[in-house]
């Protein structure tokens, strides 16, 4: 990766800073937020591996802030069943158009986004065999896409759990798929010197966005949190959508 221009890194550090403050709200859309823009400004082989640092130098902090929020059997079971089918996603990846993909996975978020953000809920606790299905379609969506968490977004905001446990679900599972994602990197060879390089600089002003973040959190209720976060993932999912 070149030497960034000074006004290309002060671009990419805007968006580290607001990526920031989108994570420490929600638990997941730090990823969402980095990824697309610095796609455009660096191409997706440097763009995706940054994201990816930055997602899990970002969960050090969250997973111990929200460790004790945490329900295991609950995100134990997707997490598994998606590192399983993350290389049936793979094989996908390089045996299907991804930009078709991305775009009807994209129209899918929106679709139930709306659902959700219109009032419905389910009101049981999530089961284990629902659990594993959608991990098991996360991790394929993760691998032929580069976008795992919007199955398990819209399944844990779905339930009746407390905004606390749901966000502290979501920072363990993307911490989870990201370090995932960037083990699958690593064994690929597609992991060099320059992205640690740019994440280690960006990575000051995505702490410092999520610290704003953590405390906006605070000021959410149940159904603020929720339409906030479904709103973002509708705005993201269009973006796509439309690009």
């Amino acid at each position: 990766m070149d030497p960034l221009p000074p006004e290309v890194l002060a671009i990419a550090a805007g968006v580290a800073i607001a990526a920031g403050v989108i994570r420490g709200i929600t638990g997941f859309g730090g990823a969402m937020v980095t990824t697309p823009t610095l796609a455009f400004l660096l191409g997706p082989l440097a763009a995706v591996p940054v994201a990816l640092l930055l997602e899990c130098l970002a969960a050090i902090p969250m997973l111990l802030q929200t460790r004790a929020q945490v329900r295991w059997r609950v995100i134990g079971p997707i997490v598994l069943a998606s590192l399983f089918t993350l290389p049936l996603g793979t094989w996908v990846l390089v045996s299907l158009d991804p930009v078709t993909m991305r775009r009807v996975i994209a129209a899918s978020v929106v679709f139930f986004s709306l659902v959700l953000l219109a009032g419905w809920r389910h009101r049981r606790e999530p089961r284990f065999a629902d659990s594993l299905g959608v991990g098991a379609l996360c991790g394929a969506l993760l691998g032929a896409t580069g976008m795992g968490g919007p199955p398990a977004i819209l399944y844990l905001l779905a339930g009746p759990g407390r905004i606390e446990v749901a966000r502290a679900n979501l920072t363990w599972f993307m911490g989870a798929i990201a370090a995932a994602g960037l083990a699958g990197l690593a064994v690929a060879g597609a992991l060099s010197p320059g992205p640690f390089v740019l994440a280690a600089l960006l990575a000051p002003g995505y702490f410092a966005g999520m610290a704003v973040g953590t405390r906006l959190f605070a000021r959410f209720d149940d159904r603020g949190f929720r339409r906030f976060t479904l709103v973002f993932l509708t705005a993201v999912s269009l973006a796509i959508l439309l690009a």
